[in-house]
C-alpha cells in the first residue's frame, strides 16, 4: 500500500500586521504537525501579515519584513512541506499568494486568480491577479494550489484538475456572516463534483476590526462528500489522511463538528470579535453604561463571556426618568455575571449643563436637545472612566436604532467598539433569549418590556419609529435586498411607512460615519461594505 500523505489544516487566529508574532505562529504549528507525522501543513490566506491587511500592503516596511518571514519559515521547514500564504512583491506589483515550502526548499508558488472586489473586499486595489494553475508532487500526491475566491468559480479548480491535480488544497480569508458556513460547503461539494477532486479548505479564526472569522476548515472528496469538518471558532490543528492511488486519491474520514444553530453562531461571532479587538489593541478591560433595557443587557453579557468579569465594569447613570424597574434590573445583571457595577447618577451634570445653557436658550421649547444632553452627559462619564482606567468603552447600540439614527452623536454612540451594531432589535431579543438557556443571566422583564430610551416622561421608543416587527424587516429589505419602496409596499407593508423609514436611513448616514466600529454579522453591515453618500440628492419619488 502506497504512504498515505496526513494534511495538518491550520486553522489560526492571527494578528494583522505582526508579521514576527505571526510567523511564531506558524513556526510553532509547524513543529505540531511534524511531531504528528504530517507531511504537508495548509496555514490561512495571507497568514504571515493577517487578513485582510489593506493598505499596510503599500508601506515599504511590511515588505521588508514579509521577506525576512519567508527566509525564516523557508528554513523551518525540515521533514515537512507547508503552504504558506504571503503578500509577494513582483517589482510594482503585488499578487496574493501561497508558497509551498519542503525542506528548506521553495517547491511551488501560486497567484490568486480571482480577486473579489464586493462587499468587505477591494482586492483590486492591492493586487494583481494570477493566470494560471499551479501544481506540485508532495508525499506522491499532485496538489493543485487555489486561494479563497478561486473555489468560488469553476474555472481555476478545472484548469488545476487539466494540469495534473490530485488534490486542491485552499488556504482562506472567509468572514463570517449568517449562514456561511453552509454556503461554503455547497460551493466546495460543486468545485468536487465538477473536477472530480477531493479539496481541503483551510480558513482562519478570530477578529479583525469589524470582521470575524469563524475557521470551519473542512475536506470534501472527489464527489463532495463532507470528511471532516474543524470546530467554528476555535484555533487548531485538524489532521486528515489522503491515500494515493489510481485512479485518484482517496479521502479517509475524520471528525465532523457539528454546525450550530443562526443565534449561537451570531453569539459566538459577537464574543469572537469583542475578545480580540480588545486584546490585540492592548486594553485592559471594558465600560459600559448599562441602562436596564435589552441592548446594554445583552452587551454586557457578551463583554463577560468575551473578557471575563474581572475585565467588565458596568456603570447606571440614572436621571429622572429612570424606572425602578430599570435600576434593579440592571443591578440584578451585573449582579448576576459578577462585575464591578457603579451608579454615578447625573442630575448634578444635567443642571449645571442646563443651567450653563440657560441664557442662550431662553424662551425656546424643551425638545431632543434636552434628551440629547442626557446621552452626552453620560458619554462624557463613560469617556472618563476609559481614560482614567485604561478600560475601553462599549457602546451598546443596534443595527435599527443606527440604520434609522435614533442615537446621539457623543452620546451613547460614544466609544471604542459597537458589539452589537449590525444586529436588529429583533435578533438582538433573539440572542437575549439564547444566551439565557446556557444560564439565565438577562432578567426576563428586560426582554419582554416595550423598548425605551427613559429621556423624557412615559416615553416608548414607538412614539418615534415604527414597532420593530414592522421596522426590521423594512430594513432588512433596504440595507440587504436594495429593495424600491414599491418592492417594500407589494410585499404588505404601508408605504408611507416605507418611504418614511428610507428617508430616515438617508439623513442618519452623517452619524454612521462617526460612529464606532462594530463586528459584521449580516451580508450587508454599516462599515466595510456600506459606502453611501453623506451629501445626497436622492429622495424616494412616488
Amino acid at each position: 500500500m502506497a504512504t498515505r500523505l496526513k494534511l495538518a489544516l491550520a486553522q489560526l487566529n492571527l494578528l494583522v500586521g505582526d508579521v514576527p508574532g505571526n510567523v511564531a505562529r506558524l513556526r510553532a504549528a509547524l513543529d505540531e504537525a511534524r511531531a504528528a507525522g504530517a507531511g504537508l501543513v495548509v496555514f490561512p490566506e495571507l497568514a504571515v501579515c493577517g487578513y485582510p491587511p489593506e493598505d499596510l500592503l503599500f508601506h515599504a516596511g511590511l515588505r521588508r519584513q514579509v521577506a525576512g518571514a519567508l527566509e525564516e519559515l523557508r528554513a523551518a521547514t525540515t521533514g515537512v512541506a507547508a503552504l504558506v500564504g504571503y503578500p509577494e512583491y513582483a517589482g510594482d506589483s503585488i499578487h496574493n499568494s501561497a508558497v509551498l515550502l519542503a525542506d528548506g526548499a521553495v517547491v511551488a508558488n501560486y497567484r490568486k486568480q480571482r480577486l473579489p472586489n464586493y462587499s468587505v473586499f477591494d482586492e483590486d486595489r492591492y493586487f494583481r491577479p494570477g493566470t494560471g494553475p499551479v501544481v506540485a508532487t508532495v508525499g506522491g500526491v499532485r496538489v493543485g494550489i487555489g486561494i479563497c475566491e478561486d473555489m468560488w468559480s469553476p474555472g481555476p479548480c478545472a484548469a488545476a484538475r487539466a494540469a495534473g491535480a490530485e488534490l486542491i488544497v485552499v488556504p482562506n480569508g472567509s468572514p463570517f456572516e449568517v449562514g456561511k458556513q453552509r454556503r461554503r460547503e455547497q460551493v466546495l461539494a460543486a468545485r468536487c463534483r465538477e473536477t472530480g477532486l477531493p479539496i481541503a479548505y483551510v480558513n482562519l479564526v478570530g477578529g479583525q476590526d469589524e470582521l470575524v472569522f469563524d475557521g470551519g476548515s473542512c475536506l470534501v472528496d472527489g464527489a463532495g462528500g463532507l470528511q471532516l469538518r474543524a470546530p467554528a471558532f476555535h484555533e487548531g490543528l485538524h489532521f486528515a489522511e489522503i491515500e494515493p492511488g489510481s485512479p485518484g486519491v482517496r479521502v479517509l474520514p475524520g471528525p465532523v463538528a457539528p454546525l450550530a444553530g443562526d443565534e449561537a453562531n451570531i453569539y459566538e461571532a459577537l464574543v469572537t470579535g469583542v475578545r480580540d479587538y480588545v486584546r490585540k489593541n492592548g486594553f485592559r478591560g471594558v465600560v459600559l453604561g448599562l441602562s436596564g433595557g435589552i441592548d446594554s443587557a445583552l452587551t454586557l453579557a457578551i463583554a463577560v463571556d468575551a473578557l471575563g468579569a474581572a475585565a467588565v465594569q458596568a456603570v447606571m447613570m440614572p436621571y429622572r426618568y429612570t424606572s425602578t424597574m430599570s435600576l434593579e434590573d440592571a443591578q440584578s445583571q451585573a449582579a448576576a455575571l459578577g462585575v464591578a457595577y457603579e451608579v454615578l447618577p447625573i442630575e448634578p451634570m444635567m443642571a449645571a449643563t442646563r443651567g450653563t445653557l440657560a441664557a442662550l436658550f431662553a424662551g425656546l421649547p424643551e425638545d431632543a436637545t434636552e434628551e440629547n444632553l442626557q446621552a452626552r452627559c453620560r458619554g462624557i462619564l463613560l469617556m472618563a472612566i476609559s481614560n482614567k482606567t485604561g478600560r475601553m468603552v462599549l457602546t451598546t447600540g443596534n443595527k435599527s436604532e443606527l440604520a434609522v439614527g435614533y442615537a446621539t452623536l457623543y452620546g451613547d454612540m460614544a466609544g471604542g467598539f459597537a458589539p452589537i451594531k449590525d444586529c436588529t432589535k429583533t435578533c438582538v431579543r433573539a440572542l437575549a433569549r439564547w444566551r439565557n438557556t446556557r444560564g439565565a443571566v438577562i432578567p426576563e422583564r428586560v426582554i419582554t418590556r416595550p423598548p425605551t430610551a427613559e429621556l423624557r416622561a412615559n416615553q416608548q421608543d414607538s412614539d418615534s419609529l415604527p414597532p420593530y416587527e414592522v421596522l426590521d424587516p423594512i430594513l432588512d429589505a433596504l440595507l440587504l435586498e436594495n429593495r424600491s419602496v414599491e418592492d417594500i409596499a407589494a410585499a404588505g407593508f404601508d408605504r408611507a411607512v416605507v418611504a418614511r423609514v428610507l428617508e430616515m436611513v438617508r439623513r442618519a448616514e452623517y452619524k454612521r460615519r462617526q460612529a464606532a466600529p462594530g463586528v459584521r454579522i449580516s451580508s450587508r453591515a454599516f462599515g466595510r461594505d456600506w459606502r453611501y453618500p453623506i451629501v445626497s440628492g436622492y429622495r424616494h419619488r412616488g
